[in-house]
């Protein structure tokens, strides 16, 4: 049913070998794994404007979160009412929850139809083709070798074989793109703001996937080695696709308290000297201190206020001069007070 895919799939990576066999050997295993990693940049530079559309559709999420708490709170006894004006409020608002499964639902085909690929380079007998790939392809893609593994190798079968170089670098290739899905979840997660959690349902998603994240290593145990590598460079792009895109565009509210902190600190740093001098006594650390900011800008060090000479105290002794308390007429006299 999906042969079309796979045929797709096998011709791409048969150009983009033919390509590569101008610099490289052609039965070589840089040849047919430059294929792989190239066919996995190439379809990542086409999902960018899509992983773009995604940071706009959770931040929109984000915007609109208040407004859906709103109406949870004001339909928690009607679920029915409360998912059609959640919906109501998604479509007025432009915003598409399903927005951001798009480069997921992109990069599935390309997944399975490499694997289906892979798997029948894996199990082809001599003589047989695959696809769009000839059998003389399909011998070489067999033979190809990286560093002892070949591109149909994995990491069950190099076991059973006892081929230990097919095992650690299999075994090496499933740990690293275990990893990789874990981090790029995690990484995604942590971008989110903790109240959009409800309002998201990928979010929900998103939790089961960090989860999930190394129940994959065991399902990779069973990948070829070919698609293991693809799948190492689609995560290892993703993150730094994603560190690049939220650090050139902040999320609005990171924007806004690093802002709020470059306006404190020229605050702080923009009082005149002269005002600190004005008050008796005070020097520029009694006023930063005041005001719970340490100055800044080299002016406030180098033109620090001259602290007041102590005058020195007086080391003679002071003569205490006892005088004669005045007595009441009435105890002069002797006489009782009338």
């Amino acid at each position: 049913m999906l042969d079309w895919l796979y045929e797709i799939v096998s011709q791409l990576i048969v150009w983009i070998h033919a390509g590569l066999s101008v610099v490289f050997p052609e039965d070589s295993g840089w040849a047919w794994g430059g294929s792989i990693i190239l066919l996995t940049v190439l379809l990542r530079l086409v999902l960018v404007p899509l992983f773009v559309k995604q940071i706009h559709a959770s931040r929109k999420m984000q915007e609109l979160n208040p407004k859906v708490q709103a109406l949870r709170k004001k339909y928690k006894n009607d679920k029915q009412r409360l998912n059609q004006e959640v919906m109501k409020l998604y479509q007025e608002n432009g915003a598409n929850p399903l927005s951001g499964c798009l480069p997921l639902v992109v990069q599935m085909p390309v997944f399975i139809g490499l694997f289906q690929t892979l798997k029948r380079i894996s199990d082809a007998k001599p003589g047989h083709s695959v696809f769009a790939m000839s059998s003389d392809l399909v011998q070489s893609a067999q033979h190809a070798n990286i560093f002892g593994a070949h591109i149909p190798d994995t990491f069950l079968n190099a076991w059973s074989d006892k081929t230990w170089s097919a095992i650690v670098i299999t075994g090496i290739a499933v740990v690293i793109s275990s990893c990789t899905t874990f981090f790029t979840v995690r990484a995604s997660m942590k971008r989110q703001p903790a109240a959009a959690a409800d309002a998201n349902p990928m979010m929900q998603a998103q939790k089961m996937m960090v989860f999930l994240a190394p129940l994959f290593g065991l399902f990779g145990l069973g990948f070829p080695l070919g698609v293991l590598m693809y799948w190492v460079t689609s995560n290892s792009w993703t993150l730094a696709q994603q560190h690049y895109i939220y650090k050139r565009f902040p999320p609005p509210g990171d924007q806004a308290d690093d802002s709020a902190g470059t306006a404190g600190a020229k605050t702080a740093g923009s009082k005149p000297a002269s005002k600190t001098a004005a008050k008796p006594g005070g020097s520029a650390k009694a006023t930063a201190g005041k005001n719970g900011q340490a100055p800044s800008g080299i002016k406030a060090r180098l033109k620090k206020e001259p602290e007041p000479e102590v005058e020195p105290e007086d080391t003679k002794p002071k003569v205490v001069r006892n005088q004669p308390t005045r007595k009441s007429r009435s105890k002069r006299s002797g006489s009782q007070k009338r």
